[in-house]
């Protein structure tokens, strides 16, 4: 494996710019890093310019403690989740998560809320993954309702609420954000959301999503301008054979999932994907990955030098992403070097 280029020197104003407005986040915690040994790398990343910290929920960290530990830890980044499924929480447990946040850190958290997966809500929680879309767009409003102050009572996606009240009122609301796929979730994130959190697309397919949030949160009179934050999956090395083998199966692993399958065939890669999907269905994981070709790996995960993957980075965002949101994916390189190198510049 090849050594990423040198970094320069945390001093050099370089690291630490960025055009007025502009926002660059980095996914936390780090993999195979316990989460109180972040600290340094938390401050580190502020340091370099980076101005958000993102969190994920599937099987690793909680959505919230890594961005508490953050908040404490470099009070200058914004804090959000993507994201917190619609489904894992119920709407009092999840309106007191959220406010605490909001209000352990005024003005700097950013909740991103979204369908999830079967895989995560009927398989690891064993709850029915059921009309996702109602389950997103009641717990947005609950949401919205609850840190309002008002008393609860009423049908909220699958749960009943009975005079419920939210004990805390953050100073500031903070923004929500929704993952969306297809054109329906899309929508939603700009007209019931503030913006939507993309995820597992090209470069080329901001193009294509992008425009449907903003056009859906055009009436808005407060802000017609919605923030699409997008989870780059990035790994900053030229190990040509490491990335291809670990993105098939990180490929594999996600669009095989129905959610994203379906998104993947609304974009026109039904054909494309079809022999994994069958090879897949069918058990033979080994084939499977095989039938996926080196030019999607290449589109949906950003890997090389620090400098070629800066310049897909930025693809991204002159193709319609607000804040880049990168995910480090552990093909073997060093993560601390790689945050450095891949700092805003």
């Amino acid at each position: 494996m090849s050594t990423p280029s040198e970094t320069v020197p945390l001093s050099d104003p370089a690291t630490r710019s960025l055009p007025q407005g502009r926002r660059y986040g980095m996914t936390i915690p780090f993999d195979g890093v316990a989460l109180a040994e972040q600290k340094d790398w938390i401050l580190e990343l502020a340091d370099l310019g980076y101005t958000d910290v993102w969190s994920s929920e599937a099987n690793g960290a909680d959505a919230f403690t890594p961005l508490a530990l953050a908040s404490a830890w470099a009070p200058s980044l914004r804090l959000g989740t993507a994201i917190v499924p619609a489904y894992t929480r119920g709407p009092a447990l999840l309106a007191q998560s959220v406010a605490s946040l909001a209000d352990a850190a005024p003005g700097r958290f950013v909740f991103g809320i979204g369908t999830s997966s079967n895989v995560i809500v009927e398989r690891w929680n064993g709850i029915p993954f059921d009309e996702p879309y109602r389950q997103v767009k009641d717990m947005v409003r609950f949401l919205r309702l609850a840190m309002s102050g008002q008393k609860m009572t009423g049908q909220f996606g699958n749960s009943e609420v009975a005079g419920f009240r939210l004990g805390i009122r953050p100073a500031q609301q903070p923004p929500i954000l929704i993952a969306a796929l297809r054109e329906g979730m899309l929508r939603l994130a700009g007209t019931d959301g503030d913006g939507a959190i993309i995820n597992w697309l090209s470069a080329d397919d901001v193009s294509t999503v992008a425009p449907i949030v903003q056009a859906a949160g055009a009436g808005s009179v407060d802000s017609p301008t919605r923030e699409v934050v997008a989870r780059i999956f990035v790994a900053p090395t030229t190990d040509r054979e490491a990335v291809l083998s670990l993105g098939r199966f990180a490929i594999a692993a996600y669009l095989t999932v129905p959610v994203y399958a379906a998104f993947h065939n609304w974009l026109g890669r039904g054909e494309q994907l079809a022999p994994m999907s069958k090879l897949w269905s069918e058990g033979d994981r080994q084939g499977a990955l095989a039938a996926i070709p080196d030019s999607l790996v290449d589109e949906l995960i950003i890997s090389g030098s620090p400098e070629h993957c800066r310049e897909q980075i930025g693809r991204y965002v002159a193709n319609g992403v607000t804040t880049p949101a990168l995910a480090l994916l552990p093909f073997g390189y060093d993560q601390r070097k790689a945050i450095r190198d891949l700092a805003p510049r």
